[in-house]
């Protein structure tokens, strides 16, 4: 493991919209994932080498330091730049110690990962639930395996992450589904998104939230480029007439999906708009946790 220096790891978040989060905790850097897709290889981060993962060197100090500073108790994010719950996470238990601090001073936790790994913690997550809102969001962009290996090729496979879903939900934790990006040309497909709905509603899904389409910058936008030629073989060229060098790439076929989605989402009373989801899994929690609304 490589360490890097950090002053700061749970930072304020200025838009609360994103799931109704107040701080943003990211304890490792880079991911082994090796997702096409990703974001966070973009240049304007400037991480090097983005497959090899690295730790905040005295992260827990440091976590625990901030939280004592926070005059406020609120929700931390963590899997924004990088899944807190990577291959390492298991012997190093990082994440699963955080949770332990965010537990002790009483704040809430939002999730996001692909890794059924978070099942683990549970225990701490049930605890948290006492006191603090919870949310695990579980990624999730095609429900075929197949198509998984080659997206997402070191991550955990599509089901594997729905069987993750299940028995998070099943113990009582809120959890659901990000079904984003779906990949234009690629995973925007009728039969992928009703397959994901009717998959998330067998395991026990509280909720989907999708972003039919994508984005792509400088860096993750050659990285994903080569990867196209390599396993999609003209897809390129339609991403190149289609969007040329546009940060949002919205899928050409956005309005049918999209009512198609939402259609099938209220047939499973599965939530799926955003507002929605921070209200529900908010719930009963005090007043001031809910000042968002």
């Amino acid at each position: 493991m490589e360490y890097v220096s950090a002053k700061t790891i749970v930072t304020q978040v200025k838009d609360h919209s994103w799931f109704g989060i107040d701080y943003n905790m990211n304890i490792y850097r880079g991911c082994s994932h090796g997702c096409i897709y990703c974001d966070s290889r973009s240049l304007c981060y400037k991480i090097e080498n983005f497959d090899q993962i690295r730790s905040k060197k005295d992260a827990l100090r440091i976590i625990r330091n901030d939280l004592l500073k926070k005059r406020k108790r609120g929700v931390v994010a963590t899997g924004s730049m990088s899944d807190p719950y990577n291959p390492l996470e298991k012997e190093l238990k990082l994440t699963r110690n955080a949770l332990e601090l965010l537990n002790a001073y009483r704040f809430g936790v939002a999730i996001a990962t692909k890794s059924q790994l978070v099942v683990r913690d549970i225990n701490i997550l049930k605890d948290i639930q006492v006191h603090s809102p919870v949310i695990v969001k579980i990624t999730i962009t095609t429900h075929n395996d197949n198509l998984c290996k080659i997206i997402e090729p070191n991550a955990p496979l599509s089901n594997e992450r729905f069987s993750a879903v299940k028995e998070l939900t099943d113990s009582g934790v809120y959890a659901g589904i990000l079904m984003t990006p779906l990949l234009p040309y690629i995973e925007d497909t009728e039969e992928n998104i009703i397959n994901i709905v009717h998959k998330a509603k067998e395991n026990g899904a509280r909720f989907i939230y999708p972003a039919i389409g994508m984005t792509l910058r400088s860096g993750n936008r050659e990285y994903y480029y080569e990867k196209l030629d390599k396993y999609f073989p003209g897809i390129k060229e339609k991403y190149i007439k289609k969007y040329g060098e546009r940060y949002k790439c919205t899928s050409p076929h956005i309005n049918k999906l999209w009512n198609i989605f939402t259609n099938e989402c209220e047939r499973a009373r599965l939530r799926y708009e955003m507002r929605d989801i921070i209200i529900d899994y908010k719930r009963g929690y005090a007043a001031k946790q809910l000042s968002l609304f």
